[in-house]
């Protein structure tokens, strides 16, 4: 007996819409259903995360999941909930993008099994760069009316001046491209079930319509959707002041992406948890539980952030990001801070005060740095009484002495000091 795929969507909060005779369809068979996603990037943010955990359940509830990446869709736009049309990428980019995509996704997915439902990824390109516009209208086109299209709500807001620029015609004849991707799979690889999000409902019923009137009443395809996911004050999921969360740790170090999720709200962690982890009802009841009988203690926004760190980086990538913020809100050592790469580094101490010095402001006395070069203190005779009393450290050492030298032996990664006053404040030098 196959796990319920639905059922599971339903408690965790991921399903929005779906057609009439999905379920059942699920509970007969092994259903192979498909998610797109555009190669704008050659990283998925974590707003494309509820779709992949939706291949992720429908893989493990015995479903097969095919994740298609719309090289071809990705040039022209897509109107749904878009302001501009997106830039034209060469094949090179596409192809680099495509398998940069395709690592990230297979932390998710299973794509080296030998069981039937291994994991596929497609590219809509490889069927779209020599259909010839003539056959597009002779064989799509002319299933789908003009009436049909603009009923769809994506395309009325477009029309109705929601946005600056109108609508062009390449991006209207989108969804008759998103559409013919799913007949394509349906014929190519049975493929009856497209996966997306909810401003995806209009395109992903063309497909589906596109299918019956190309194929016969006869034919059924079916589609469900995920809520748009956002935070609890209204506002979009996914962005901070400096961007997109990025899967990518190049893009988004691991200590960055961890302190993402530890730093959302309880009732955005209890949301959160069920989606973006694989943990079941039970435990995320418990730990439901656990969190409102002391709140302080964060636990859902732990557990929340140590799940998706390691689902999406590693467990080494988790213990780094652990010490990295042990070092910024706890005890930590020197040895703790020579260890991070100096991205992540950057990354903490993003905020604190920060001074740049000539090398040739080193092997002096540190009272004259810190007051002269780098004025952390007001005075020499302030930083005496500091130091003094224990309240000074450099890279996490107590200064033991005000006029101790500071040299190229003390940087870390031969270009930054870290000064601490006190138990809160950081300063950060940066040696060039």
């Amino acid at each position: 007996m196959m796990k319920n795929f639905i059922e599971e969507l339903k408690w965790r909060g991921m399903l929005a819409q779906i057609m009439p005779g999905t379920e059942e369809l699920l509970q007969k068979e092994m259903v192979t259903a498909y998610l797109g996603t555009d190669p704008t990037a050659d990283s998925l943010h974590i707003g494309h995360l509820c779709g992949i955990m939706m291949l992720r359940h429908l893989q493990h509830c015995g479903h097969k999941p095919i994740i298609l990446v719309g090289g071809a869709t990705g040039m022209i736009g897509d109107p749904s909930g878009k302001s501009q049309e997106r830039n034209l990428l060469n094949d090179e980019t596409l192809r680099h993008n495509q398998e940069c995509i395709k690592q990230q996704v297979s932390k998710f997915l299973d794509f080296d099994t030998d069981a039937p439902n291994k994991a596929e990824m497609v590219n809509n390109y490889d069927w779209m760069k020599n259909f010839t516009f003539l056959d597009f209208a002779r064989e799509v086109g002319k299933h789908i009316t003009v009436n049909y299209m603009m009923a769809k709500e994506s395309v009325q807001q477009r029309l109705n001046g929601t946005a600056r620029d109108g609508l062009s015609f390449t991006e209207f004849t989108y969804q008759l491209l998103q559409g013919y991707d799913f007949l394509y799979l349906y014929q190519h690889k049975n493929c009856k079930l497209q996966l997306g999000g909810n401003d995806q409902w209009g395109n992903m019923t063309t497909g589906t319509e596109l299918i019956r009137r190309t194929l016969g009443n006869e034919v059924e395809t079916f589609a469900l959707t995920c809520p748009l996911i956002t935070k609890s004050d209204g506002k979009k999921f996914g962005k901070t002041e400096s961007g997109n969360i990025w899967l990518d740790p190049k893009r988004t170090s691991p200590y960055k992406f961890y302190q993402f999720w530890l730093n959302v709200s309880d009732d955005d962690a209890e949301r959160y948890i069920k989606i973006f982890t694989s943990l079941d009802k039970a435990t995320i009841d418990a730990l439901v539980e656990e969190h409102k009988q002391d709140p302080g203690r964060r636990i859902l926004q732990k557990r929340l952030a140590e799940e998706t760190t390691i689902l999406v980086h590693s467990q080494e990538a988790l213990d780094m990001a652990i010490e990295a913020s042990n070092i910024l809100f706890g005890k930590s050592t020197k040895d703790s801070l020579l260890k991070l790469d100096e991205q992540t580094l950057l990354d903490i101490f993003d905020g604190v005060p920060q001074f740049t010095i000539d090398a040739d402001k080193l092997n002096q006395p540190a009272v004259e740095i810190l007051t002269q070069a780098a004025p952390v203190f007001a005075s020499k005779g302030e930083m005496r009484k500091l130091v003094q009393g224990g309240g000074v450290s450099l890279n996490k050492e107590k200064l033991a002495s005000f006029d101790r030298v500071i040299t190229t032996d003390d940087l870390i990664d031969k270009k930054y000091l870290l000064v601490q006053r006190g138990k809160k404040n950081y300063y950060l030098i940066t040696v060039k």
